[in-house]
């Protein structure tokens, strides 16, 4: 491993980590859906820190060239990271159509109420 790819290894864990966290400083992403770029950052940062232990995980898993663990890893978080969205997405579009079903409601009464108003007026 170079040198090279060793410092920039370090620095996209780091950047990954310090966007995340600026984003939920920010308001900008919640907890619940930083946590898997979270331990993708930090797994990142410590194979980028200690790249034997790479080859290590891979022996113990059974994987043969270590690259192919890292692909693994990216695309199980990716996987996570997408069944997350997917089940905070349906419960929106449900609590969206419940208000909308809600509001109308409130319209329909609303109506009804300003015509027997108008009825009581004459």
């Amino acid at each position: 491993m170079s040198l090279a790819s060793y410092f920039l290894g370090i620095a996209a864990a780091l950047i990954t980590l310090i966007v995340v966290i600026e984003m939920m400083r920010r308001r900008r992403l919640r907890e619940r859906h930083a946590i898997w770029w979270l331990i993708a950052g930090i797994l990142a940062l410590i194979v980028g820190v200690f790249p034997s232990t790479l080859a290590w995980a891979a022996s113990v898993v059974g994987v043969a060239v270590p690259t192919n663990l890292v692909f693994f890893v990216s695309v199980a978080i990716l996987f996570l990271v997408c069944i997350q969205n997917s089940s905070e997405l349906t419960r929106l579009e449900a609590q969206t159509r419940l208000l909308a079903e809600r509001s109308a409601l409130q319209e329909l009464r609303i109506a009804q109420l300003e015509a027997r108003d108008d009825k009581l007026d004459r």
